[in-house]
């Protein structure tokens, strides 16, 4: 069985991860230390807070330089949320620089008639760009979202799904090389985000890193 790993760095609701995982008979490796990682297949990186205290705990693991050749070198990873905003270079919400693997600054989104920020609840995604997980998905699948910021990758092929908020049109998933990334959260999206994981974990089991 493919080994997936979930990083434990305090600002992830591990406990919803690892039930949707659960549902479809997929444990997850609590990941802590450098050791754990390299016994790893795949990696998800959670998160729920605010962009500065989550790169600060995340430092304080010792797991960064882990992590950035992780991606560098095209091993699976997949982001949830706060996890996905972490991949990126900076943060509107923050100072310190983010992981910095794929280019591009986290941006707060766009003040609209009739949207609240932060934006929370049911939102579809439509799909943009080419991404194996998002294969033979349907399009405007209704996903959960709980966020104020969103991603705005430098190169436009990073974002292979899209989510309308207001008139504007903002980066609701990103792929870069292996890593997959969601600002909605797929452990809470019901039968639409377990798809989503199904065909992630399908993916690393047809797929040779």
């Amino acid at each position: 069985m493919t080994t997936i790993g979930l990083i434990d760095y305090g600002m992830g609701n591990l406990f919803s991860v690892q039930q949707a995982f659960k549902r479809l008979n997929q444990p997850l490796d609590i990941v802590c230390d450098e050791k754990t990682l390299k016994s790893c297949d795949a990696l998800i990186l959670p998160g729920v807070g605010a962009f500065d205290p989550a790169m600060n705990n995340l430092r304080n693991t010792d797991l960064i330089p882990s992590i950035i050749k992780w991606v560098n070198n095209g091993k699976p990873l997949l982001g949830i949320c706060l996890g996905l905003q972490l991949l990126f270079e900076g943060s509107d919400e923050g100072h310190l620089k983010g992981l910095g693997v794929i280019k591009g600054q986290i941006c707060k989104l766009p003040k609209e008639k009739n949207e609240r920020i932060p934006h929370i609840g049911w939102s579809p995604i439509y799909k943009t760009n080419e991404c194996p997980i998002l294969e033979n998905y349907p399009d405007s699948s209704w996903m959960y979202f709980v966020h104020s910021y969103s991603a705005c990758p430098l190169e436009q092929k990073n974002t292979v799904a899209i989510t309308k908020f207001g008139k504007t049109n903002v980066s609701s998933m990103v792929w870069h090389k292996n890593t997959g990334a969601c600002q909605f959260h797929p452990e809470k999206s019901g039968v639409a985000g377990q798809k989503l994981i199904f065909n992630w974990i399908n993916w690393l089991k047809k797929t040779k890193f």
